[in-house]
Parts: C-alpha cells; structure tokens; sequence
C-alpha cells in the first residue's frame, strides 16, 4: 500500500532545485530515532512532498517519489561527512537509514507553512509547534489537500 511524506530539508543542505538538476538522490544524514523509524517502513513508489525549512519562506516546493528501498546511511561511515557516527565501529551495521528519491515536481509557488497551518489537516505533525523531523507521514487525504491547495496556487 502506497504511503504519503514530507520530507524536510534546509535549502542550503539539500534543496529541490539541487534534486530537479541531478533527477534523482539519496535522502541521508537524519539522525533522529523516529524519523529513521519511518524511513524504514519507506516503499518504492511512495510520494512525497520537499518541504524547505529554516528558510525565509518554509514550505512545500516539490513534490519527490521514493525509489528502491531504504537501506544504511553510507555518510554514518564516511569520516569526511558532518553525518559521521564516531563509535560506528561498535555497532552491528548502521543505526540510520537512507533512502533514494526522485525529482518529480518543482512548485514556482510554494505552499507555506502559514498557509499549511490554516489547512483542516487534523493532526498533521507539520503543523505541531517545535516538530523539528525531517521525515513526516501523511495520510492520503492530507496528501491530497495539500495537492488541491498546490494546485490552486501554481495553476496558470
């Protein structure tokens, strides 16, 4: 069964357009237990929404697909990553997750997270003061509200 997303990304990290150039990617470096929880349940297939936070206008600015199946985040090993895990050597393989995604959309107008927050999106954890995860389950009625909304402000 198909499963909906927002994945989070400061711009100057890892931004769509930065995805829509090179096609495809790999979604790395969380380090959060909960949202490395999610990324394992991630199917191939499953969408997403590129949400751009600590920015000067946070909110949805592409719309992503996953690919393949999650998998060891690789930067926990690379010693040159600012997502290295020092004690990585202790552990039975890696505690955190990756997962490839898809370029898919790039919205000219973003859907703003003062414009998500006037949404009837029930108890989307976006929307939640101080919710600081990068990877975030939606279900498909909110995916579909926020695409409606989207719509609306990028149709020409």
């Amino acid at each position: 069964m198909q499963q909906y997303w927002i994945l989070k990304s400061e711009p100057e990290e890892y931004s769509i357009e930065e995805l829509k150039k090179n096609h495809t990617g790999r979604w790395d470096g969380v380090r959060n237990y909960q949202a490395r929880n999610f990324i394992r349940t991630m199917k191939e297939g499953d969408l997403a929404y590129f949400y751009h936070s600590s920015c000067s206008l946070p909110g949805i600015y592409g719309r992503i697909q996953l690919i393949g199946q999650p998998y060891p985040d690789p930067t926990a090993f690379d010693i040159d990553s600012p997502y290295y895990v020092e004690d990585h050597h202790k552990m039975t393989g890696s505690p955190w997750m990756s997962i490839d995604i898809k370029f898919k959309e790039h919205f000219s107008i973003p859907l703003t997270l003062k414009h998500i927050k006037t949404l009837p999106l029930g108890l989307c954890p976006l929307t939640v003061k101080g919710n600081r995860l990068s990877v975030i389950p939606i279900t498909l009625e909110q995916y579909f509200l926020i695409d409606h909304e989207l719509h609306l402000l990028n149709q020409s």
